[in-house]
């Protein structure tokens, strides 16, 4: 008597088929996409199993450590809805210009202390000014002779010249994200454009350095907008993809907007490593507001996370997510400069 196949059976085969697509370097199609977004929630475990057949091949159960330091804060004439830094924003945040180069240095010991493998200066602003993007250039001259650290930078929109002095000076990626999708944009900022951020992306890459180039979830975005963005940064070459879920903060335009549930995050994690098989994909911001005690499962999707604080919201202490990656059994990935 043949064997009756249960209507989960069937979910986990199509998962299955999913992952098979991905490791071969296909392309999910959007409605491929929106039917991993609209999983029921009881089918996550079997999604996450497919994601995670595409995580090992190219990762194994490596886990890769970042450590932020915001070495500029506030001051900014952007009007990101989301951001505590923005110009429209009345967050009670601590603001500074640029920190001078023993500092950044300090930060960079802290990073090889909580075992991050790459360290990211992030400073707020629409680009950097001549004075501030010396200092950067002058402090990672110095990390890069002394530490064996990956270095990012975030440090808004750059001219071609700026991103060739950066690079030269030794930085490996330098993050600029998307953020939402294009048709979701407007809604989001005013000050700049998706084009503007997308031209970024290409004059880091024109200049040498590793394109890093993320997402932020629960901005009013459509499931297909996920789907699409995904898929641009597919297009776009992103090497690097963080994956932030918005942390609603108050005396921000977005303030009011709702968590992404847990199951939810789950998904789109596990979609984007459907679409970016071979990407770092990394669980950034809001993963600790978002995830909750459901963080360890996120790690089957992902390869990556932040460890320490956030620019201006405080993350999951560095020992949680030490014990984290041991008790999943994954191993923390050194740096291979």
């Amino acid at each position: 008597m043949p064997e009756v196949q249960t209507r989960e059976d069937r979910a986990a085969a199509d998962w299955g088929k999913l992952a098979d697509r991905a490791l071969r370097g296909e392309t999910l199609t959007l409605e491929e996409g929106l039917a991993v977004l609209e999983a029921e929630d009881e089918d996550v475990l079997p999604l996450l199993h497919a994601a995670y057949r595409v995580r090992r091949q190219y990762f194994g159960n490596k886990v890769k450590l970042n450590m932020i330091l915001n070495a500029k804060s506030g001051l900014c004439p952007e009007d990101c809805g989301y951001c505590s830094q923005s110009i429209v924003s009345t967050a009670p945040i601590e603001k500074y210009t640029m920190l001078d180069k023993e500092t950044l240095l300090a930060g960079a010991r802290e990073a090889m202390a909580r075992q991050a493998g790459t360290f990211c200066i992030v400073a707020s602003g629409r680009g950097p000014t001549e004075r501030e993007l010396g200092q950067v250039i002058e402090a990672v001259q110095e990390i890069r002779a002394t530490m064996p650290l990956k270095l990012c930078a975030c440090l808004g929109q750059l001219k071609p010249e700026q991103a060739d002095r950066l690079a030269e000076a030794g930085v490996h990626r330098y993050n600029h994200n998307l953020n939402t999708s294009r048709a979701n944009t407007p809604s989001i900022v005013s000050t700049h454009t998706y084009d503007d951020r997308v031209n970024t992306v290409e004059t880091v890459k024109r200049a040498g350095m590793s394109p890093c180039s993320g997402v932020i979830i629960e901005m009013g975005e459509t499931d297909r907008d996920i789907f699409e963005l995904a898929l641009s940064l597919r297009e776009l070459g992103a090497e690097s993809v963080p994956v932030n879920f918005l942390n609603a903060i108050p005396g921000t335009p977005l303030a009011h907007a709702g968590r992404t549930p847990a199951m939810r995050a789950l998904k789109v994690l596990s979609l984007f490593r459907l679409l970016l098989p071979d990407r770092e994909i990394r669980v950034a911001g809001g993963r600790e507001v978002s995830l909750r005690s459901l963080q360890p499962l996120a790690l089957y999707a992902a390869n990556s996370i932040f460890v320490g604080d956030y620019l201006t919201t405080d993350g999951q202490e560095v020992s949680a997510d030490h014990r984290m990656i041991e008790d999943l059994g994954f191993e923390i990935e050194r740096c291979a400069l």
